[in-house]
């Protein structure tokens, strides 16, 4: 067969009987369509690939779940674009076990490194490191893309971190296998060799400086072979261990030594035979659809007149408009049937709290509640909000998930905390302060959700990027910005104003109204969720009706840790 692709090499290490979720398609006019719509351009076309059906003859979708697929979308257009990053990275489980697996993408600027594809491959070995999983290394590079070498090359979160990340992953005992199909050249040489296993086919080639570098750096002639052939590596520099005629075979013998591998570390979480849940997996987003056009109020926007949900919505369109909702009802199509214990119902209402199983495992969630709540005192209180009681309670049941050894499942629909006099005398800082060591110091694994909006503050206090999830997921529907375009696009023009004014021009309504146009344009695009994901701020929008078989699947990944370490939140307010 020859050489294969990234994702044709991962079709063959994977087991097939296994059956991992997919991610949402992933062009804007698949997400409009929904989940059944056909696959886009190839990746040699400049276009983001989509996940293939099997019958294509490319990756199984019931085999591997694809991590950062949105990576660099729309990024590098000076380059052409960068589809992926250029790698293609997820969970898979090969043997039986489930893994972390990176593969270069040759097809892709013959796999070269960019600032995302570092930044994916990054946060590919925390996966690994975090949850105790095994990586495999698919190697096919070209190294670092030259024209944009200081963005690559020099800084702590750049390419020398992947090299020491293998250091560290190599010492804390998770195994690291590497295989070279293909070219790894340059600095690139690194990454394998510094792995626990190394297999090479031939035709391959591993040398910090190739023959034309070599020639003009000290005028030797060297062929490729001489340099860095598989036979060359296998007989006497003795830097590979297998050495293997082409990409099948080497696959072959990947998956028997990943089957050789030790147990891993013992699970401290809580785990019963799995139920169904109360209402359909499926129809998960029925429940959010039901809100659009309602009274609710989404980040600070009113919903469009005359709003109507299209077959397309129901999949998470990103042009939805999300309404009221009562996120119990979210729950019942996600956790296991008659499991929700929920914590402290009748207090601090717009925060829901409980403990719950989800496909047998035990989880605590904290999840913002869309819906206005009526409190034992005071007046009605805002859907999505934080108020002063939601926060104290779910500061506390964040310990409690930790003393009981439980794994948090964030479930973000949040524009933020409670402003104003009454909220500021009640203390909304302390206690938004308190929400917040909470969730920094938290030593369970956190997973993240964003359902429809994460903004400002309340996107910090329910686990965002910046809190360490795990994983974080979010819906196509998603938005993810400071505040809501509405606001944020008045503030921006008026300061366009005033810098106009400052220069002595006073500009016409017709010159105002462009101004506006575009201002809210830009922001909207930098709200929308594939902005995020093509920035790596998310680690994969998922349909919603595939949500609750994304969160087994994490949740499995997570679990596998060892011991905890100790609970410790210094100084915390009260």
């Amino acid at each position: 067969m020859g050489r294969l692709t990234a994702r044709e090499r991962i079709a063959l290490l994977v087991d097939r009987s296994t059956a991992l979720p997919r991610t949402a398609p992933l062009s804007r006019e698949a997400l409009r369509a929904g989940p059944t719509a056909p696959p886009g351009a190839s990746a040699r076309s400049g276009v983001a690939p989509q996940p293939l059906n099997p019958a294509d003859n490319a990756l199984p979708l019931r085999s591997f779940f694809e991590l950062g697929l949105w990576a660099a979308d729309g990024m590098y257009a000076e380059a052409g674009g960068v589809p992926a990053a250029g790698v293609v990275v997820g969970l898979g489980r090969v043997a039986g076990r489930l893994c972390v697996i990176v593969a270069n993408d040759a097809t892709v600027k013959a796999g070269a490194f960019f600032p995302m594809t570092c930044k994916k491959v990054l946060r590919a070995q925390r996966f690994a490191m975090e949850n105790c999983l095994p990586i495999l290394y698919l190697v096919d590079s070209a190294g670092v893309f030259l024209p944009m070498q200081d963005e690559i090359f020099p800084d702590e979160d750049d390419f020398g971190r992947i090299f020491r990340n293998n250091a560290v992953i190599s010492a804390r005992g998770i195994p690291q296998i590497a295989a070279i199909m293909g070219n790894c050249v340059a600095g690139g040489g690194y990454l394998p060799v510094m792995c626990d296993t190394l297999l090479m086919t031939e035709g391959s080639g591993l040398y910090l400086a190739g023959p034309a570098l070599v020639k003009a750096a000290i005028g030797q002639e060297a062929t490729s072979e001489e340099l860095g052939g598989a036979l060359m590596h296998s007989a006497v520099s003795g830097t590979i261990d297998y050495r293997e005629p082409n990409d099948e075979l080497c696959i072959e013998r990947l998956r028997r030594l990943v089957g050789k591998l030790g147990a891993g570390p013992h699970t401290p979480f809580n785990r019963t035979t799995p139920r169904d849940p109360a209402r359909p997996a499926d129809r998960i987003f029925d429940v959010v659809a039901s809100g659009v056009g309602s009274a609710g109020v989404l980040h600070g926007d009113a919903p469009p007149a005359g709003a109507t949900v299209t077959a397309a919505d129901t999949r998470g369109s990103p042009d939805v408009t999300v309404g009221q909702y009562d996120v119990r009802e979210l729950l019942a199509h996600l956790v296991d049937a008659d499991s929700f214990d929920e914590y402290k119902a009748e207090y601090g209402q717009s925060i829901v709290c409980g403990f719950a199983r989800l496909d047998g495992w035990a989880v605590a969630i904290v999840a913002n509640q869309k819906k206005q709540v009526k409190p034992a005192r005071g007046g009605l209180q805002f859907g999505s909000v934080i108020y002063v009681d939601s926060a104290d309670k779910a500061a506390r049941f964040i310990l409690d998930a930790n003393q009981m050894k439980t794994p948090l499942l964030f479930i973000q629909d949040v524009n933020g905390f409670m402003v104003g006099r009454d909220s500021e005398q009640d203390g909304i800082i302390r206690a938004g302060a308190k929400l917040v060591n909470a969730v920094s110091n938290s030593v369970v694994p956190k997973i993240t959700l964003i359902t429809s909006g994460s903004f400002g503050a309340g996107n910090y206090a329910m686990c965002g990027k910046a809190y360490d999830p795990r994983f974080l997921y979010a819906w196509p529907c998603a938005k993810y910005a400071v505040m809501g375009a509405a606001a944020a696009s008045k503030t921006l023009l008026q300061l366009e104003i005033d810098t106009l004014r400052r220069k002595g021009h006073e500009p016409q309504d017709t010159e105002l109204a462009a101004l506006q146009q575009r201002i809210t344009e830009h922001y909207e695009t930098s709200m929308d969720i594939r902005y995020a994901a093509a920035r790596g701020w998310v680690d994969a929008i998922i349909e919603p009706a595939r949500t609750r078989e994304v969160l087994a699947l994490t949740l499995e990944a997570v679990a596998y840790v060892g011991d905890l370490p100790e609970l410790r939140t210094g100084v915390f307010q009260v």
